[in-house]
């Protein structure tokens, strides 16, 4: 009898790529989940991977549970019979930390970039050879016969502690997540764990200094723009088409490169994919030729034009994202002028960043703040609201609502940056139709 793979929470982003990924290696797949609609659920819709209401019917002992880590007997349906009844489950990242064995793995960790830099990987490793991967946007893809296994590995809860992959990129340390960790330090001890873990390789941003402070068994690889890096960015041209830059290995030039997306921070991503394969031994040639159609991934800096206007959909949520996604929108829009629609995540990220927060925007030429967005597991709200951050920010700014996002239109020559972890897109559908009706009007 083949096995069942039922998700408890199958619309969360790691969850809905790892769906995928089963159900293309050929297993049976479905899933539960809440019925308010979520972004990664397209994917599993076009892939007719069944999404179930929550129902403790839908829990059966034969199945191998895999249960989304927000959910608790005390807040699922689900979880709480299969523990009234003995019913076996794993989490996530345990499941993915026995799974992964069976493939030569690459993970990629970080406090920011991971999402976009395993994208990177996937899309050149998967056009080079048969390569299963798991992106955080929801994005997986699963082969039997693969042997080679990307996947994006999350520090939050220490969940990447369960994976013990032969390479592994980590892009920054940053202190994040304040409901679980206490200090910069507390985060970067997660991270030097997770480093003793990896076997063959260990891929390191040598320009953050908490990464220089890493130790491991595996050798260690430094990548920047400074010269005592191992792997070197260097010769940058940044346009409007994307970022062209040569890349050099202890004084050896590997050749020239070029990414079509925006940021310094992504040819960073880069030079780590580059790094990373070329010492697993792939043809550079090869890693050049697929780079140059990485199209990016769901999310993040993700663009479209509606009357003429360009939106940008993104998920920064963090300081050093809102600051990395400003200066890929002022790469490729430099004559336009910079509008940030930014919606805080958590309220417990919005005390612990309140100065780091305001200090990013202002790299934007006009700020909108939506009400910040609070997470299921934050008990206490704290002494926070939105307004507290408008106060510290010195360009224009003002707050809106998701029914009136009016004052948006009074920029004329704009590219708007939608940006945020919760419901954001809300309030981006809701200046969509705006401009549609404006169109609808005037005709």
């Amino acid at each position: 009898m083949t096995k069942i793979y039922h998700f408890i929470g199958i619309k969360g982003s790691g969850m809905s790529a790892l769906a995928l990924m089963l159900h293309q290696m050929g297993h049976k797949v479905q899933g539960s989940d809440v019925d308010k609609y979520y972004f990664t659920q397209r994917g599993l819709e076009q892939a007719g991977i069944k999404i179930l209401p929550f129902d403790a019917k839908n829990i059966q002992a034969d199945y191998e549970i895999i249960a989304g880590n927000a959910f608790r007997p005390d807040n699922n349906v689900e979880i709480a019979y299969a523990n009234e009844h003995g019913i076996s489950y794993k989490r996530y990242h345990e499941f993915l930390g026995s799974f992964m064995r069976d493939f030569v793995s690459f993970g990629v960790a970080g406090a920011h970039g991971k999402t976009s830099t395993t994208g990177i990987l996937s899309h050149v490793l998967s056009n080079i050879t048969d390569t299963s991967y798991l992106i955080g946007d929801g994005t997986g893809r699963g082969s039997a016969g693969a042997k080679y296994f990307v996947f994006e590995s999350d520090e939050y809860e220490r969940h990447f502690m369960p994976y013990h992959p032969e390479y592994s990129i980590i892009t920054n340390i940053d202190f994040d997540h304040p409901d679980y960790f206490t200090s910069l330090e507390d985060v970067f001890n997660a991270f030097n764990d997770y480093a003793k873990q990896i076997t063959k390789g260990l891929f390191i941003y040598g320009e953050d200094e908490q990464l220089r402070r890493i130790t491991s068994e595996a050798p260690i690889y430094y990548y920047g723009f400074e010269k005592d890096n191992d792997f070197v960015a260097h010769d940058l041209l940044r346009s409007t088409t994307g970022s062209t830059f040569k890349v050099s290995y202890r004084g050896q030039e590997l050749g020239e490169f070029h990414i079509p997306t925006f940021g310094r921070h992504n040819i960073m991503n880069a030079t780590a994919v580059i790094g990373l394969l070329y010492v697993s031994g792939f043809d550079l040639n090869l890693v050049r030729e697929h780079l140059k159609t990485f199209a990016g991934v769901k999310r993040r800096f993700t663009e479209k034009v509606v009357n003429g206007t360009v939106i940008i959909d993104d998920f920064a949520h963090h300081p050093t994202e809102i600051i990395a996604t400003l200066d890929a929108a002022r790469q490729k829009y430099p004559s336009k002028e910079i509008v940030a629609i930014f919606q805080p995540h958590t309220f417990t990220r919005t005390i612990a960043l309140l100065d780091e927060f305001a200090d990013a925007l202002n790299q934007a030429d006009a700020v909108y703040l939506a009400q910040i967005y609070g997470s299921a597991r934050e008990v206490d709200h704290g002494d926070v609201k939105v307004e507290d951050l408008a106060e510290k920010i010195v360009k224009r700014v003002q707050v809106v609502s998701v029914d009136n996002v009016s004052p948006l239109l009074d920029h004329d020559n704009a590219v708007y940056v939608f940006m945020g972890a919760g419901d954001i897109q809300t309030y981006e559908y809701s200046f969509e139709r705006l401009l549609s009706n404006l169109t609808s009007n005037v005709q």
